[in-house]
């Protein structure tokens, strides 16, 4: 298992949230905020953007950590990612995820 590989498939390597937060990057969570906020429409503190990754122990995003019905499914059902579930291709909450990120869908089906 993968604990860089979100429960969702996707890299939290390659997320700007887990990128400022490993190199205490203020400038990097003033942008991130910025974009988050105008992509869900919510209002997002550079303060707010700060993560050490969805299945690592530490700090994460509000959204992560609280809000995202995708990780809450999969610790639910106690998996190491949605590709050890039968339905995970089927799955509306994660259907966004593998739609816009092919990549997600490849780390699942390889155990991510």
């Amino acid at each position: 298992m993968n604990k860089m590989i979100g429960y969702c498939g996707l890299d939290c390597e390659k997320c700007d949230a887990y990128i400022a937060t490993k190199n205490n990057d203020n400038e990097l969570r003033a942008k991130t905020a910025e974009e988050w906020s105008k992509l869900n429409g919510v209002p997002i503190a550079p303060k707010h953007i700060n993560c050490q990754g969805c299945k690592t122990r530490g700090i994460k995003t509000l959204f992560c950590d609280k809000m995202c019905e995708i990780r809450k499914c999969a610790m639910k059902k106690k998996l190491d990612s949605c590709g050890e579930c039968e339905s995970f291709e089927s799955c509306e909450a994660l259907k966004p995820v593998l739609d816009n990120n092919p990549d997600a869908l490849e780390n699942l089906k390889n155990g991510g």
